[in-house]
């Protein structure tokens, strides 16, 4: 049978109608499979455990000073904090503009549960309050360990900087802290010894490597004027005549009261004595007196080190 040129052209026509219906399917058959999701939480872990955290929280809330310190540098939203004395540097959470969420001890459990956080940041101050936090949202305990702050610091930073997608910036301004750690350490290393002193009231404490302060030696390199025994939060009580006995090259002073609104007499007017004004720091101008409310309420936050590292490398310059 002949075929015409009309059944051909139907024919042609035909096989276009197929390949163009096929087309489509495998079109939508693309379109209907799903890419490759990005995820949308984060494990963690920290002191009191692990917990899945929401990628990029909306509303943030934290007790821990340090973290809050950390994710102003990162230029992180934080809605709720607690009411605290805070320092220059974090004055404007000190204001109505941010969620007032109980005391730096106390939570306000209600206050909290009203505002639906989606992420809760605790310190080591609430520990004790990890599982109530918990019910009410994702919670972390971001405070550094006492046997090693440096590198719980590190880690601590590194943990906020994935949960916000801030990685590349975390990673560059740890490195410009780190050359300035290596540039201070080469300063100390022809500054003498050092002695960390705390005040309150009237009494002093002193501290030395592996406690709280302990970034002045373990980290910048300044040697210690004395064997200080004591735990990591608690320093040891000291007098007048051991300070003038010890005699420290570097006399580093940190005053409590002012750091918690305590009236009191002030550091410099404790440490105004023959015994003291006798040492070799006070001879030399070497008694630096460090932020109080930076070391003793914030600690550890990429701001807030950046400062404490250059309070401690001007006194010893």
């Amino acid at each position: 049978m002949k075929t015409t040129l009309k059944s051909r052209l139907l024919a042609g026509t035909a096989l276009v109608s197929l390949l163009a219906v096929s087309a489509c399917g495998s079109e939508t058959d693309a379109a209907a499979e799903p890419a490759s999701a990005e995820p949308t939480t984060v494990t963690v872990e920290h002191t009191q455990g692990t917990t899945e955290v929401p990628v990029n929280p909306e509303v943030v809330y934290t007790f821990d000073l340090g973290a809050l310190d950390t994710l102003d540098a990162l230029g992180i939203e934080v809605d709720g904090v607690p009411a605290a004395n805070y320092p220059e540097s974090l004055s404007k959470y000190g204001s109505d503009d941010y969620a007032k969420i109980g005391s730096m001890k106390e939570p306000d459990f209600e206050a909290i549960s009203a505002g639906a956080p989606d992420l809760i940041i605790m310190s080591g101050r609430t520990a004790d309050s990890y599982e109530e936090f918990s019910k009410i949202a994702p919670t972390i305990n971001l405070s550094t360990e006492a046997a090693d702050p440096w590198n719980s610091f590190i880690s601590n930073t590194e943990i906020i900087g994935e949960i916000f997608g801030k990685e590349a910036e975390v990673d560059e301004k740890l490195a410009a802290l780190d050359s300035k750690v290596e540039e201070t350490k080469a300063t100390a290393a022809d500054a003498g010894n050092g002695l960390i002193i705390m005040t309150s009231g009237g009494e002093m404490t002193a501290y030395g490597a592996g406690s709280r302060f302990g970034l002045i030696h373990d980290v910048l390199g300044v040697a210690t004027a004395a064997d200080i025994k004591s735990e990591a939060q608690h320093g040891e009580s000291v007098s007048f005549e051991y300070v003038a006995e010890i005699n420290p090259d570097n006399l580093f002073v940190i005053d409590r009261d002012v750091a918690v609104g305590n009236a009191g007499e002030v550091a410099s007017a404790v440490l105004d004595n023959e015994l003291v004004m006798g040492t070799k720091a006070a001879k030399n101008d070497r008694i630096t007196m460090l932020d109080s409310s930076s070391w003793y309420l914030v600690g550890y936050g990429l701001n807030n080190v950046d400062a404490m590292v250059s309070a401690v490398q001007d006194g010893i310059s």
